[in-house]
């Protein structure tokens, strides 16, 4: 890229130089065949100039994407590499920003933006070094004529950067207010917030109008500058090069072709000084993107850099958890978890109740190593779970929530993320092991497309789907947030009955709302505003007549008995 670059640079050389010569020859009387000769030397160089640069740009396009390509792969790698409370930190909107709009703004340098500066520099070093071999003096001039352009592009340079910075995050914060607003459209509707979402979005559309703003007053202030500036060295040269000529030191067809060759950078020029507006944006984008490096790669929250290799490398000794002295707050808020213990035998199934808000959500997402603790430790066999590496915390806990995704592609596709080696006899096995009977009519089976343009699924056979997964993937311990929340009780327990079995000799810890879940249960957890208030079997607890009693005859309807 860079030889043809400079030979195509080199024959657009050609044409000012032989015209120079033309202009002498006449000047001295020359006869018409030798101009005619220097004239298709000038076609014969534009036509070189053409084939070189055209092929030039070709390889510039086939470097841009292949870049572009592994720039993709990198990202995609990177975002699937970061634990899910990062993404939930960050916002799905911020990601979905950085992967799409980014990624192509960074792309697009790349492909086009970047070939075509690189192009331009190097036909203006050569133009510029044309016009000093011609006469020093005069390319002195052109360059000293050039130092407005310094000047405009210094002072834009020095606010571009932080300006497009500012740019892409004001995108993505919209990103993520509609993105919100979309997902939540029924929720809004029923609430009456259409008006309230309107108002956020205007405000984030007015921050994204602000910071565009700011970046159109810097180029309404490069742009025309640099426009005055292309005349200056030609008009420099024209005036110091005819008073040159009048003293005979140089010749009439060194300061046109000199002239010309000043006028012909302006092209070049126009191309880069045109392009650093997108190198800035692109520059700020592609930062963005390559930010998921510096992101933390642990629940703790701290980057790569700072985890501690040696400690991803302990193997747990058993499936036994230890939860000990455990205090966890969100962001700067109150403390959420205040102090809890608790032991979960291997094999065992614990179910953890309590009212909501008493954190039952939140320490299973310790549990399961979406977050590390603020004091005190979650650790499985022995080890800190949050500092296992990912392909060994999820094999070691899996957390199945009531949120669920549907992946494009068909049902054999959707379970084989679990296990990719499955067959499809085990795959049925699973379906029917949480009573997706369904499955078995869909019009093509396993090979049914589902999502958009394919077969939609309710919310209770998405959750199926998502338990289904669960039973390919055979983890340590399961951990089940409302997992089969929106299943009807009676196949909500013949389910949870079903995982038992399936998963028999596995540790199930369930938070769950239906007691009958916790009836089943070989001990039950009481948790109320963030402590752990009672442990036992359920007999046990309700023979207390302690806060998990109470639920369980608010339960079923009944009052609790007279003390």
């Amino acid at each position: 890229m860079i030889v043809f670059n400079a030979l195509a640079a080199a024959a657009g050389l050609v044409g000012p130089w032989l015209l120079g010569h033309i202009i002498n020859t006449v000047k001295d009387g020359g006869d018409v065949a030798a101009v005619d000769r220097l004239a298709l030397g000038i076609l014969a160089g534009a036509v070189a100039q053409l084939l070189l640069a055209r092929h030039a740009r070709h390889l510039g396009h086939r470097f841009g994407e292949r870049t572009l390509a592994r720039i993709r792969e990198q990202f995609v790698d990177r975002a699937l590499a970061l634990p899910a409370s990062v993404v939930e930190r960050a916002g799905a909107g911020d990601l979905t920003a950085r992967g799409t709009t980014d990624v192509a703004t960074a792309g697009q340098t790349l492909r086009d933006t970047g070939p075509d500066i690189f192009v331009a520099v190097v036909q203006a070093l050569f133009i510029l070094g044309a016009v000093f071999l011609l006469d020093p003096l005069l390319g002195a001039c052109g360059v000293l004529g050039l130092t407005g352009i310094w000047f405009a592009t210094r002072w834009y340079l020095r606010r571009a950067r932080s300006a497009y910075l500012d740019q892409g995050a004001a995108h993505s914060a919209l990103a993520e207010e509609l993105a919100a607003t979309a997902t939540g459209a029924r929720t809004i509707e029923a609430f009456g917030l259409r008006e309230r979402r309107i108002a956020d979005s205007e405000e984030e559309i007015a921050r994204c109008v602000v910071a565009r703003d700011r970046t159109l007053f810097l180029r309404t202030v490069l742009f025309p500058s640099v426009d005055i500036s292309y005349f200056v060295p030609v008009v420099a040269v024209l005036l110091i090069g005819s008073a040159l000529h009048e003293q005979g030191t140089v010749s009439l067809g060194t300061v046109v072709a000199s002239a010309l060759y000043l006028r012909q950078l302006s092209q070049p020029l126009d191309t880069i000084l045109q392009q650093i507006e997108q190198v800035q944006s692109s520059g700020a984008s592609f930062a963005r993107v390559e930010g998921l490096a510096t992101a933390p790669s642990d629940p703790t929250g701290l980057p790569a850099a700072a985890a501690d290799p040696a400690s991803a490398d302990r193997v747990p000794e058993d499936d036994r958890i230890d939860v000990q002295g455990v205090r966890f707050a969100y962001g700067n808020g109150d403390d959420v978890l205040r102090g809890v213990d608790l032991s979960v035998r291997p094999g065992e199934r614990l179910a953890i109740v309590g009212p909501s808000g008493a954190g039952k959500t939140t320490l299973s997402k310790l549990l399961a190593g979406m977050d590390a603790p603020g004091e005190g430790t979650v650790t499985v066999g022995g080890v800190p779970i949050s500092d296992l590496d990912p392909d060994r915390l999820r094999r070691q806990v899996v957390l199945v929530t009531q949120e669920h995704h549907i992946f494009l592609g068909s049902l054999r596709d959707n379970l084989l993320i679990a296990a990719e080696s499955a067959t499809d006899t085990e795959l049925r096995a699973a379906l029917a092991a949480v009573g997706a009977d369904w499955a078995d009519d869909l019009p093509d089976g396993l090979d049914t497309e589902l999502g958009a343009g394919g077969h939609r699924l309710h919310g209770a056979q998405a959750q199926q789907l998502s338990l289904a997964r669960v039973v390919l993937a055979d983890p340590h311990t399961l951990i089940l947030d409302e997992a089969t929340a929106l299943l009807d009780p009676t196949t909500a327990r013949h389910t949870e009955r079903a995982l038992a079995a399936v998963l028999r000799g596995r540790t199930v810890i369930a938070i769950a709302h239906r007691l009958q879940t916790a009836h089943d249960a070989d001990r039950v957890a009481v948790m109320e505003d963030g402590l752990l208030t009672e442990l036992g079997t359920h007999d046990e607890l309700v023979t207390a007549d302690g806060a998990y009693a109470a639920l369980w005859h608010s339960w079923h309807g009944e009052h609790p008995p007279a003390p």
